[in-house]
């Protein structure tokens, strides 16, 4: 087929530049992820730990980043809260955030097979183990508090590789690096989007799939209670586990004495199998690991990311607007 002159497509270079532009881009945001991991790798983890403080006063003080949402969400989940201990716990949760980037980056030249009894304390080690050897799929939930990518991380090095839910990101440079960082040991991505009949095959042949369960589920969520207070959240790790028979686990991992020492604990398993009736629905498994959830956070609520605004209600502007 003979090669059309240019003329024929009059918008044809200024896609192929807008394209080698986005290229150029995501070049340079990947380049500037590795730089930063190589750097936080080189230095000491005790010098990590003690550089987070200063980058928290920075981000708590002199820059407060996101502080109206992180204090709208302390107004909510502890109404009680003195001026003083919102800000300390504002201080300690960036200073708990700049440790963790430390923590995932030095784990895998850390934590290893033969030493990982060192760093992580794990609890209620039977419940996991009638779990895992019940030659059933199973759903491990859990939200954004403590050290969340150890779970994932530690289950796979003792064997039991994991799958975990996660959005695609745009960078394809950045999705393929975490993806290789991830799989060190074990540990595998599914789309979030798009990816719903492998994580069915997964669940199927009796695999573990990872969730972050504490996301906002917009408008068509399941509406529970979260802190005394109405959230929505997804209804498809709920269905998950009623439709496909197969239990949920409500787990987390925190820091408990300094950097890398971690508890990892099994709060709650849900059975559909011998759930009671009242609890063979939708929105009673979710508020039932929302509610688990909520136990944990307090216990330790310097370790969770109130970062995000968790409580969002659509439903109040379509009543003003009705």
């Amino acid at each position: 087929m003979p090669r059309l002159p240019a003329v024929y497509f009059p918008n044809a270079r200024r896609f192929v530049a807008a394209v080698n532009l986005l290229k150029l881009r995501h070049l340079a945001e990947y380049l500037a992820v590795r730089v930063f991991v190589c750097i936080v790798q080189m230095l000491r983890l005790e010098t990590c730990a003690a550089l987070a403080k200063p980058l928290a006063r920075l981000f708590t003080d002199v820059f407060p980043v996101r502080k109206a949402v992180i204090e709208e969400n302390f107004g909510i989940a502890f109404p009680h809260w003195t001026a003083g201990q919102k800000h300390r716990c504002r201080l300690a949760m960036w200073e708990h955030l700049f440790l963790f980037i430390a923590e995932v980056a030095h784990a895998p030249r850390r934590i290893h097979i033969t030493n990982y009894r060192q760093y992580i304390d794990f609890q209620n080690r039977d419940i996991f183990a009638d779990v895992m050897f019940s030659k059933r799929g199973v759903v491990f939930v859990t939200a954004h508090f403590g050290v969340f990518e150890i779970l994932g991380f530690n289950s796979g090095l003792t064997g039991f590789p994991t799958y975990s839910v996660a959005r695609t990101l745009d960078n394809p440079y950045l999705e393929a690096f975490i993806g290789r960082f991830r799989g060190a040991t074990g540990q595998h991505l599914i789309a979030k989007d798009g990816g719903s009949e492998r994580l069915l095959e997964v669940l199927g042949q009796g695999g573990i799939v990872g969730v972050l369960a504490d996301q906002h589920g917009g408008k068509k969520g399941c509406w529970i209670k979260f802190f005394g207070k109405d959230a929505s959240a997804h209804k498809a790790i709920a269905l998950l586990s009623l439709m496909n028979d197969v239990p949920l686990c409500v787990v987390s991992c925190r820091r408990t004495t300094g950097p890398l020492r971690f508890q990892q604990r099994v709060h709650a398993v849900f059975d559909p199998r011998t759930a009671p009736p009242e609890m063979q629905n939708v929105t009673a498994v979710t508020q039932w690991f929302t509610s688990e959830f909520e136990k944990f956070i307090a216990e330790t609520p310097e370790q969770y990311w109130w970062l995000h605004k968790r409580w969002k209600d659509h439903r109040k502007k379509k009543a003003v607007a009705a």
